[in-house]
């Protein structure tokens, strides 16, 4: 009465290296927590049972850069805190992704001044970016789906064949 009776014998399963490792890398990502304002509570909802980011294998906010493959910035960055955001980014192995979360991360928001970066993306690359002040837990969940759906796609072992025969021609 188990599955093998229902289904028969799945014994074998045919994929590509590239389809498995990026399913791996997927449904595997570690976030860096990068709570700077407002939009952090939310963040932390998000990673509560109501929500529960572990049912797409997100459960371990890391605190170190070396064992984080994702910095969700939640909350407007400061021209002061952009080096360190920069410096934690450098120090994340590769592959590495970031969500912007929360229109201050986007673009600012609201606090257009000297003081406020005008976009995370002016630090560092964006992989993601999650709308809303401050955006409800939902709109996280979205996000992070879609950057599953972008690692699902990435094509990590033949660009780095490419990269070599540049370098070797």
């Amino acid at each position: 009465m188990g599955v093998e009776s229902k289904l028969g014998n799945l014994g074998i399963l045919t994929t590509t290296i590239e389809k498995a490792v990026n399913w791996a890398r997927a449904n595997a990502c570690w976030p860096l927590g990068f709570g700077l304002a407002c939009c952090a509570i939310e963040f932390m909802s998000t990673q509560a049972s109501h929500y529960d980011l572990a049912r797409f294998g997100m459960e371990l906010v890391r605190g170190s850069p070396r064992q984080s493959d994702l910095i969700i910035v939640s909350g407007r960055l400061t021209r002061k805190m952009a080096p360190v955001l920069r410096r934690l980014y450098d120090q994340m192995p590769e592959p590495k992704y970031i969500i912007a979360m929360g229109d201050c991360a986007a673009c600012g928001g609201v606090f257009n001044n000297y003081a406020i970066v005008q976009g995370v993306d002016e630090i560092v690359p964006v992989d993601v970016y999650v709308a809303g002040c401050p955006p409800r837990p939902e709109a996280l969940i979205d996000g992070i789906l879609k950057l599953q759906e972008k690692i699902r796609r990435s094509r990590p072992l033949r660009e780095a064949r490419e990269e070599a025969s540049k370098v070797h021609a």
